[in-house]
């Protein structure tokens, strides 16, 4: 069966597992506010990853990116205050921060890689191939 594109991407996985464990870790919270607003943050990782490699080009990649690590960074803050506020157990919620700072270094990297792409002229490609 043919994988879609961002199945191989490392990024996209690991924010799918951390998806997973935020769902876990908040599904006996009563705060059904905050419960829904830090899932649908970590499901916004993932998702926006799979929507922009689906895309037709690499300026759309790269946006849809962009919302991912957007994503990430309101999923950050979220657990920051869930710890505060004691929804959260600390160590469980800065092992999550630590995830999301580095899958947001992974879509960082990612980002510069498609924005180069965009960058790329017609002319410099054909320079390459001849």
């Amino acid at each position: 069966m043919r994988k879609y594109a961002f199945e191989h991407l490392e990024v996209w996985r690991r924010s799918s597992r951390l998806v997973c464990d935020i769902y876990r870790l908040f599904n006996n919270c009563r705060d059904y506010g905050f419960k829904d607003q830090v899932t649908r943050s970590s499901l916004s990782i993932p998702s926006n990853i799979a929507e922009g490699e689906e895309s037709s080009s690499a300026k759309d990649s790269a946006r849809f990116l962009y919302y991912s690590k957007g994503s990430a960074g309101d999923l950050a803050t979220q657990l920051y205050i869930a710890i505060e506020v004691e929804l959260i157990d600390r160590d469980k919620g800065l092992s999550l921060i630590d995830e999301t700072k580095q899958i947001s270094a992974m879509l960082a990297a990612l980002i510069k890689i498609r924005q180069e792409d965009v960058n790329e002229s017609p002319v410099e490609d054909k320079a390459k191939t001849n």
